[in-house]
């Protein structure tokens, strides 16, 4: 056979194949366009289950003001710091749980107070002069054993620290009471779509998803704190009586049942 004539019917076999690949996409697309999604139904259900905190985390901090000579205020900042820290290692704080926060040197103006003149009330100076500055330093830590949390909190005020804040309790590890959160909402949902199924008169068939579509705490009870500001050299506060209280752990999940 001619090679040009085999060439051609080559060409002619690929765009017949390509032609029915083609045609057997379209009827195979239109076919499932025309046939009906299965009927769903869904049903949600939520879960709660306790958790008792077993961490508490708070920051202290020194702030220390003085004149122009930076060095002085950093040696009288970092001692009242460093006691700090050194005490809360002392009630065995791990230096894992003890980070710095922040630590900023900002610079304080002469203030101006208005004077009253005969044309007006006007500033006594510009307010840009420096007179001196200001040192913050701010630590975190974290607490295990709460049975020292009240003697720790009131033991960095007597070092030198003179602002305690953002006192918060938290549950470690929280897997296992979402777990049990989530089952009693699995739970839940499947006894609302069994009795929607025999009010309905319709059956339930396979499961064809289950969505969780949130798991969070919610605070029971939690006493709040209220520090007094310390200094160095005083004497330390009496401790006070922290209370974690408990966390309820919510989780809300959906069902979707095929309907036989």
């Amino acid at each position: 056979m001619n090679p040009k004539i085999k060439d051609v019917l080559g060409w002619v076999a690929v765009a017949a194949i390509v032609l029915a690949t083609f045609g057997a996409l379209r009827y195979v697309n239109s076919y499932a366009r025309s046939v009906p999604a299965a009927a769903s139904f869904s049903a949600t259900g939520e879960g709660h289950a306790t958790a008792i905190p077993d961490v508490v985390q708070f920051s202290f901090g020194v702030t220390t003001e003085g004149g122009k000579d930076i060095g002085v205020i950093q040696k009288e900042n970092t001692g009242k710091a460093n006691a700090s820290i050194a005490f809360v290692k002392s009630k065995g704080v791990d230096a894992k749980d003890i980070s710095t926060q922040s630590y900023t040197i900002s610079p304080r103006y002469e203030s101006c107070p208005p004077v009253v003149y005969s044309a007006g009330i006007m500033p006594s100076c510009n307010g840009n002069t420096i007179i001196g500055y200001v040192i913050d330093q701010q630590i975190a830590i974290k607490v295990r054993d709460f049975s020292k949390i009240g003697d720790v909190m009131s033991g960095v005020t007597a070092q030198g620290a003179n602002n305690v804040s953002g006192l918060q309790f938290i549950v470690h590890d929280r897997t296992e009471v979402e777990n049990e959160a989530r089952a009693k909402a699995i739970v839940e949902a499947k006894a609302k779509a069994e009795a929607f199924a025999k009010a309905g008169n319709f059956r339930l068939g396979r499961i064809i998803s289950i969505q969780e579509s949130g798991n969070y705490p919610s605070y029971v009870y939690n006493r709040a704190l209220d520090m007094a500001k310390g200094g160095a050299g005083l004497e330390a506060a009496p401790s006070p009586s922290i209370e974690p209280g408990s966390q309820e752990i919510s989780s809300n999940v959906t069902i979707v049942y095929e309907i036989k």
